[in-house]
């Protein structure tokens, strides 16, 4: 494979030129790692600047969070009791604690401890513990339920990782929450709303109570944050107890995974989600919060986890967002204490008792309760899986495909929704295109550039241009934009010095690509061969992670630059602006049923080793070759599964052509699966009277680029 040395040396061992009506290109160092610095820079501009522009409301909360579904109605928790084990696991004599589970969706419970006070209670509460925190250690839940509380107490998954995998295939380092935020999030779903909605099912058993009794919500840790979720959501709730989570959440992308929730800060801080409270009471509790380095440490058996940590809030940043919080909500009855039980029990008219020694609670079955919330979850997320194609089905039934000319003019609003609410779309450049040139290769029918475009401030795109040598005055050329895939460069897509063969003769990374891009420039089509941004390991990763906050993803930027290229290329003399063909392999695969299908300059587009049922393969933990079991975890797209799978991100490409090339044994799948998906698109095309204008070339090999039917595909239609 190509090193950026080597690409160096070339650049400097060619002549110096640039292309007209362009500057010199004096880049120096890796490019495509300048690139993604650039939009992570720009991405926390973005970041600082959400702060003044947030509007909260509870319909979006509800929406980012996936606390979407109907909860199950209950008479009353169920005790958890066997004829050997009673649900009675402590008396402490004014109150009696008793092992419980509760619906909450279907076939989804929530598991816990009940304290019941011995008298009438004065108020009811959720008590919420930090994640891995069992019900039985958190003594502020007896200190309530001392002052003559109802107090119920749910389970949360823990950031162990003993069940996160499928032990046929492949177990992960990621902590249980990881693993239900990798499922749940595709289908607009998330371990925080799931987590919420126990907290709501509780709520409303206190609710319906024949006595009527204030209810409070108490959380600590990742509890802290989910109290404070519910309370945003649910005006039931009278007071509410944050303990050693709140603080300013701008540095979101930091702390793991599972705590990702996407476009979450163009509307909330936690300034934000405690002025939703109006009139009620809110306790930040500055006990400090819990320290969790990472995910448990990968090993040779188990790896693929998300990085993020956990610092307690730092008393700065808690001093802050509470100001803050003030200032949005002025009348509102907002406390910060280092001991906030007091003023929460006052709020909900009980009276804090001295603190006595807790009640000893014998802890049982602990792993198997973790083992059981967890598989609930997956079960559920699972199903919605299951029915998210009759979800797509009916989004786009919207949409009249009964001839192009109806499709084009009534599909607008879901593919507006598709990249809105899905990809997430970026305003339009702000910069001048300022295009930068540099001649750096040279094959013997064509010259080689390469060029930077301005995209926003500090953010650019670039790539290589191969133009071919001798084109007629005013004759204008067809373009092939060939899309290399993750961890490439452009450079992997054309020409093959000898010195990047390998000992045995045999080509390293150049051989997936086929020497596509002089291929084409050699039948005298223009070629330019971007650099994407998905390269340098966990590093181009921070993008979505910073991204996702705003409602933002790798995809936005991606989409951006490549407009931008458009502009440029649709500029130049040699080019027509009609015949803009796209090819690209694996994570340029992904790119092929994204950008071109978005961007109706592109008059076709071509997906190898990529296309999938793509929702069930970032899904399933039934698949060895799922997102599920891996690293790539920036994969995720928030709600996918309602919008797109690859079908539908191939009909917006409709009328223009469409084309997908598989190998047998490429491992990002199974024929199976891509046939099933494809003949989707294949009905679609030839129900609306376009049978030649999609194809699927299937071919005995890896993951890798063919170059047969989807050059003969492409030269048909570019007419070249």
């Amino acid at each position: 494979m190509r090193t950026v040395v080597s690409l160096l040396l070339a650049a400097s061992l060619a002549a110096a030129q640039s292309l007209p009506d362009t500057e010199p290109l004096t880049l120096t160092g890796d490019p495509a790692a300048q690139m993604v610095e650039g939009i992570c820079a720009y991405l926390q501009r973005l970041t600082d600047a959400s702060v003044s522009r947030r509007h909260p409301t509870p319909e979006r909360l509800r929406k980012i969070l996936g606390v979407v579904d109907r909860r199950v109605p209950f008479d009353a928790p169920e005790l958890m009791a066997t004829t050997s084990t009673p649900a009675l696991l402590a008396d402490a004599g004014s109150y009696r604690i008793l092992a419980v589970r509760w619906p909450v969706l279907e076939r989804v419970t929530a598991e816990g401890l009940l304290l019941e006070p011995a008298q009438a209670p004065v108020a009811r509460i959720v008590a919420i513990p930090d994640a891995g925190q069992e019900p039985e250690k958190m003594a502020v839940a007896q200190r309530l339920a001392a002052a003559g509380c109802q107090v119920l107490v749910p389970v949360l998954l823990s950031r162990d990782d003993t069940f996160s995998g499928n032990p046929r295939f492949r177990m992960t380092n990621q902590p249980h929450r990881e693993f239900v935020y990798r499922m749940a999030f595709p289908v607009g779903r998330h371990i925080l709303g799931y987590e919420v909605q126990k907290v709501l099912a509780a709520v409303d058993w206190f609710a319906r109570a024949p006595r009527r009794a204030p209810i409070g919500v108490w959380g600590y840790g990742e509890g802290g944050g989910l109290a404070l979720y519910a309370a945003a959501l649910d005006s039931r709730i009278d007071a509410v107890g944050v303990s050693g989570y709140f603080q300013s959440r701008q540095d979101l992308w930091q702390e793991p995974i599972y705590r990702n929730v996407w476009g979450l800060l163009k509307d909330f801080g936690d300034a934000e989600l405690a002025a939703m409270l109006a009139a009620r009471t809110l306790v930040i509790d500055t006990t400090p919060g819990p320290e969790v380095s990472g995910p448990p440490a990968p090993d040779a058996k188990r790896h693929g986890a998300a990085p993020g940590r956990l610092v307690s809030p730092p008393a700065d940043s808690v001093r802050q967002e509470f100001a803050r919080a003030r200032k949005l909500s002025p009348h509102g009855r907002l406390y910060l204490e280092p001991d906030g039980v007091p003023r929460f029990l006052r709020a909900l008219g009980a009276e804090p008792r001295p603190s006595a020694r807790p009640a000893e609670i014998p802890l049982r079955d602990a792993s198997a309760r973790q083992q059981r919330q967890l598989r609930e979850l997956l079960d559920y997320t699972w199903k919605l899986v299951e029915n998210s194609e009759n979800v797509r089905d009916v989004f786009w039934s919207k949409a009249d495909a009964s001839t192009p000319e109806r499709w084009l003019a009534t599909r607008g609003p879901m593919v507006d929704s598709f990249w809105n609410e899905v990809l997430g779309r970026l305003p339009a450049p702000t910069e001048p295109l300022h295009p930068r040139t540099r001649k750096s290769y040279s094959g013997a029918n064509w010259d080689g550039y390469e060029v930077t475009l301005d995209v926003f401030p500090g953010v650019f795109a670039y790539g290589v241009l191969l133009m071919p040598k001798n084109i007629p005055p005013g004759e204008r050329r067809p373009v092939l934009v060939g899309q290399h895939g993750l961890e490439g460069r452009p450079q992997d897509l054309f020409g093959l010095p000898e010195q990047d063969r390998d000992q045995n003769n045999t080509y390293t990374n150049f051989h997936y690509y086929q020497n596509i891009g002089s291929k084409f420039a050699d039948l005298g089509y223009v070629v330019y061969l971007p650099q994407n941004p998905y390269i340098g390991g966990d590093r181009f990763r921070r993008i979505n992670r910073m991204a996702n906050p705003l409602g933002l993803s790798l995809f936005s930027f991606i989409l951006s630059q490549h407009d931008r290229m458009l502009d440029w290329l649709t500029s130049l003399p040699q080019v027509d602006p009609q015949r803009i063909a796209f090819y690209g392999l694996s994570y340029g695969g992904k790119t092929a049923v994204r950008v071109p299908t978005l961007l109706s300059r592109y008059a076709l587009s071509v997906c190898s080793g990529d296309f999938n049922e793509w929702v069930r393969k970032l899904t399933s933990v039934e698949a060895p070759y799922s997102y599920m079991f891996t690293g790539e975890w920036e994969m995720d797209e928030f709600d996918l599964a309602s919008v797109a799978n690859h079908a539908e991100m191939a009909k917006i490409m409709a009328p223009r052509p469409f084309m997908v090339e598989r190998g047998h044994r490429d491992g990002v799948g199974v024929d199976e699966w891509v046939t099933y998906e494809y003949a989707k698109v294949k009905r679609f095309y030839d129900e609306m009277g376009l049978p030649d204008r999609t194809a699927i070339e299937y071919f005995n090999g890896p993951h890798m680029i063919h170059a047969k039917g989807t050059v003969a595909f492409i030269r048909q239609w570019m007419r070249r």
